[in-house]
């Protein structure tokens, strides 16, 4: 058996693996394809776990792959319990399963309980019985205003642009808080309930560590009459009773889920994706309900020390008030990728930099990199999770000039061409420096691969060690070797821009924000994000270093 077989075995039943781990998220249909048509699927996964395993993770996120129209990139999910058959086989599940368990990383699936596909078996009954009907009653179908019911209940509209609700030609609409393909589930008819009980159990009986709750802020609401406006959904004035987000009643839902991954050994994970007030995270990553919470708060900050100290400070305060972890994400696939929003000056509007093709203003791309690895690496040091996003290793920039006819963001769609979306930080990944998609698979991608990301390939990355590769391997095995107690020590510093704690073990981390080089605290370099002379640290860059006398802590 080998060592990270053995390291498996010993770890497999340590219900606390999540608290402080790496996870890799993967966005299927853009990390390898392993049949030529264009789409990434299962076995090109597979045939990439030596690569994570390189890499050092210690756990997958596999985002939808369940079958869909592929309205809003998967997360319109005709069928809970079932692949894609685009992306592969419940049988090549279970092989990707079995690889990425083999290698000693966990496994994490996405689940999208806030809303259907309209192709979902339960929404074609839904529109093929009248109002009033069981099958309705699923999902959230009111009467319109006006005479005949012409006009939608409300004058709601929807995130990705457009009206909220969708008529269905009876009188009746339909409530859809994203785009019309994805109609809300109503989470007060216990069919629902049961129905997505019986989902997890599939894939937590099937092997899967834990789930990633999409949209988890928003399964419960309350339309009662009469419906809110648009603006007063706007306006501040909830406290926790706002109609359709962040509900308190929603914890019921998650207190039920708990109770099924508690009957798991080890219990299953979850992580909320709520995008909720910061004092209202911590419900969501409760021990009696998901038990942990993204955190979001980097994504939005802007390169500067005191926003990142004072971010890092009240999130690890309420990780303590939840008895969770705390997690840190730099990227993810709804997001301009962070080695762009550092290339750009703080302040910058990215979905009007986005819909310009990212011409104005020009990204200082050497500038947004050295900015990009040392969050990384900031981030990688602190106490708690770290999610990263598949090709931020790579360093890989945002692609803000796809052309109009290739986007598939609803977004881009819904806004008349007014805001492009998201899919600049869904290009496929680059593996070879050289053919037309770089790798990905034998034929053109489902979305371009940009001919200069073969600067960027894993194939040209793998052989240099200064590369963004071989830095984030560097910093993720030292990670690995060094993180024990969730705690770290603030250290003072003489310069605002520089950012240092200790972490237990007689580690330190040191990043230095500012635009010229920093003093060094003594210690030996155990890892940077740019090279080091002397006993500076470089101007926007991180280092880790180990005391040489450490003192207990």
């Amino acid at each position: 058996m080998t060592a990270l077989s053995e390291l498996e075995k010993t770890s497999a039943q340590d219900p606390a693996w999540w608290r402080q781990a790496v996870v890799y998220q993967v966005y299927p249909r853009s990390f390898a394809d392993s049949n030529g048509d264009g789409i990434g699927d299962l076995p090109g996964i597979t045939g990439k776990v030596p690569y994570l395993r390189g890499l050092g993770v210690d756990a997958v996120w596999l985002s939808p792959f369940y079958p869909s129209a592929l309205a809003d990139g998967g997360y319109d999910v005709d069928d809970y319990r079932d692949v894609d058959p685009r992306i592969g086989t419940l049988e090549q599940f279970d092989e990707l399963r079995a690889a990425l368990h083999g290698a000693g990383i966990r496994l994490i699936v996405d689940i999208v309980p806030n809303h259907t596909s309209n192709r979902h078996v339960w929404f074609r009954e839904a529109l093929d019985s009248p109002p009033g009907s069981r099958a309705r009653e699923r999902y959230i179908f009111r009467p319109g205003r006006g005479e005949h019911g012409e006009l939608p209940p409300s004058d709601w509209t929807s995130t990705f642009g457009g009206p909220a609700w969708e008529p269905v030609g009876d009188g009746e609409w339909y409530l859809h808080l994203f785009a019309p393909e994805q109609p809300d589930l109503n989470w007060a008819d216990d069919e629902v309930r049961q129905e997505f009980l019986t989902t997890l159990k599939f894939w937590a009986d099937r092997g899967v560590d834990g789930f990633r709750i999409d949209v988890a802020h928003a399964l419960a609401k309350d339309l009662t009459e009469p419906l809110a406006s648009q603006a007063d959904l706007e306006a501040d004035i909830w406290g926790g009773a706002h109609p359709l987000e962040d509900r308190d009643e929603v914890h019921d839902i998650y207190r039920e889920w708990r109770r099924l991954f508690n009957r798991y050994d080890p219990p299953r994970t979850a992580v909320a994706e709520a995008w909720v007030p910061a004092h209202r995270r911590s419900r969501y990553a409760s021990p009696d309900g998901l038990g942990q919470a993204f955190n979001f708060d980097l994504l939005e900050a802007g390169w500067d020390a005191a926003a990142f100290t004072g971010i890092i400070d009240k999130n690890l305060a309420l990780a303590r008030e939840s008895g969770a972890s705390s997690t840190w994400v730099l990227s993810n696939h709804d997001v301009v990728r962070h080695a762009t929003r550092y290339a750009l000056p703080d302040g910058t509007d990215l979905a009007a930099w986005l819909t310009g093709d990212g011409a104005d203003p020009r990204p200082d791309e050497a500038r947004g990199l050295r900015r990009a690895r040392a969050a990384t690496l900031l981030a990688l040091a602190l106490p708690g999770s770290a999610y990263l996003y598949q090709g931020e290793e790579l360093g890989l920039p945002e692609v803000a000039d796809l052309p109009a006819d290739v986007l598939q963001d609803p977004t881009f769609l819904r806004s008349g061409g007014e805001q492009k979306g998201r899919d600049g930080c869904r290009v496929p990944l680059p593996w070879t420096s050289h053919g037309p998609t770089l790798g990905f698979g034998d034929q053109l991608a489902h979305l371009p691969v940009p001919a200069d990301f073969g600067r960027f390939a894993v194939e040209h990355q793998e052989t240099d060690d200064e590369s963004t590769l071989s830095f984030y391997r560097r910093a993720l095995a030292e990670r690995r070797r060094l993180q024990t107690e969730e705690s770290l020590e603030w250290l003072a510093s003489p310069h605002p821009t520089v950012v240092a704690f200790r972490r237990p073990g007689g580690w330190t981390s040191v990043t230095n924000f500012g635009s010229s080089p920093a003093p060094m605290p003594a210690g030996s370099v155990i890892v940077s994000s740019a090279p080091v002379e002397g006993r500076e640290v470089p101007a926007e860059a991180t280092v880790w270093l180990l005391q040489d006398h450490p003192h207990d802590d």
